[in-house]
């Protein structure tokens, strides 16, 4: 069901985009007059799903969920139509239009896809507004129990101040910032480190597996989620949601702390003090020869930690005016760290290409429950991100029209069509060959 739910989802998202992009290319074709023949959701290799012939376009549903297309008259595309190329031009047909038309026809996805990603974000900063965990809240620092961690040379109690100069924010943006710097600075016993984020840290995080979880956390307190049956204290008084808060006199704020001082008592019966709701108690337990007290580390949700005084969450609401800049800060940072990220992809040294996803990676960033916000959230990430890849100047994508087109505008010279065949194939080729790789990496991922 979980599956389910997440295909649905991104079905429904990558419809959207497409349906929307293949639009910002129909609607200037049809205001400059040029035909439009085809108008394809997903592409129809030998039949469709569905089709529909309204005046000089066909609609239609192909049945291979990889993207979709606008076929027009007289260019060359994907379709790779050279008997209607080796015509004499047609008035109604593309190649026989200004440059400055077929560069608005060709720049009309891209435009629809950044103008879409910005209106989501507006939207969703009016509607929710921003709620995250503000990085000077973590005023002890960091919890550091992954070896990733450890390998950046973080400790527990760092606080993590800058990436690559940038005062950080928020503590969720920790994980994209390690992944995108260079380099660091902490704050460690009073006293500022700088520090160089390992080349290779990209590799050593897609090396942990989707389902490690976070490499970093906030410091947390020792709350108790269950007694195991094997535990010496099965029959003690400790209950489900106590929170150890003091160790044979020993005051404890943090689970890192319990620890240390528990391994001071191995296999010894001493007192520990929990906080139960609004009273605390003085229990007696028995610690294992491992330093142990059998017990589960229980995970508390954000609100709870603030209500228990450790940590002061933001919430932040905007007005619609005020959701306009916001939207937009945050398309343009989504923006700048998708740059930064394919950047690493193409620097074989960082591993990063290892991270390269295909649609299962893609599906798998949607919730396993419908969630509005998330569901908008990502795809108007996903609109941005589209957006970008298609302005690339790669033959078969818009932005290897575009370049095209602005090389004739500058130079007054228009490329011969069978270079544009020959363009048109290689960029085909190329593209298949990065989503064969993008998709190889996925299934890789499975079976590993």
């Amino acid at each position: 069901m979980e599956i389910l739910i997440k295909a649905s989802q991104f079905i429904l998202s990558l419809s959207l985009l497409i349906v929307l992009h293949e639009l910002g290319h129909f609607i200037p074709a049809k205001l400059f007059k040029t035909r439009v023949e085809k108008f394809y959701l997903f592409f129809d290799y030998k039949f469709s799903i569905f089709k529909k012939k309204i005046g000089d376009t066909v609609y239609g549903i192909g049945w291979i969920p990889l993207g979709g297309y606008v076929k027009i008259s007289g260019m060359i595309d994907e379709s790779m139509d050279t008997e209607q190329m080796a015509l004499p031009p047609k008035p109604w047909e593309f190649r026989s239009k200004p440059a400055w038309q077929r560069l608005i026809i060709m720049l009309g996805g891209v435009f629809v896809n950044f103008v879409l990603g910005i209106f989501i974000y507006i939207l969703l900063m009016y509607a929710y507004g921003e709620k995250f965990l503000p990085n000077d809240s973590v005023a002890d620092g960091v919890w550091v129990q992954d070896s990733l961690a450890v390998n950046l040379g973080l400790q527990t109690g760092d606080k993590v101040i800058s990436i690559d100069g940038k005062k950080v924010q928020k503590f969720n943006e920790l994980t994209l910032g390690f992944i995108n710097g260079n380099n660091y600075q902490i704050e460690r016993n009073g006293t500022l480190i700088n520090q160089e984020i390992p080349e290779d840290f990209i590799s050593q995080l897609v090396d942990r597996g989707k389902d490690a979880g976070a490499f970093l956390y906030p410091r947390y307190p020792f709350a108790i989620a269950n007694v195991s049956k094997d535990s010496p204290n099965i029959n003690s008084e400790l209950k489900v949601k106590d929170i150890v808060v003091g160790i044979n006199g020993t005051p404890i704020k943090y689970f890192d702390q319990a620890q240390n001082e528990l391994d001071k008592f191995k296999n010894q019966d001493i007192f520990i003090n929990v906080k139960r709701g609004d009273e605390l108690k003085e229990i007696a337990v028995k610690v294992t020869t491992e330093g142990k007290l059998g017990v589960g580390l229980g995970k508390l949700g954000a609100k709870d930690l603030e209500q228990l005084g450790y940590y002061k969450l933001a919430e932040v609401e905007y007005s619609f005016a005020e959701a306009i800049p916001a939207g937009w800060n945050k398309s343009v940072k989504t923006l700048t760290d998708y740059i930064k990220q394919l950047k690493k992809i193409f620097n074989p040294s960082t591993g990063a290409y290892k991270g390269l996803g295909g649609f299962i990676s893609i599906g798998s960033i949607f919730p396993s429950e419908w969630s509005a916000e998330s569901f908008w959230n990502i795809t108007a990430f996903l609109s941005i991100m589209l957006g970008f890849m298609n302005l690339l100047p790669i033959p078969a994508l818009d932005g290897g029209h575009v370049v095209f087109t602005l090389w004739e505008m500058i130079t007054g010279k228009k490329p011969g069509d069978k270079f544009l065949e020959y363009a048109q194939v290689t960029g085909f080729i190329l593209l298949i060959a990065l989503l064969l790789f993008a998709n190889g990496n996925d299934i890789f991922r499975l079976f590993k």
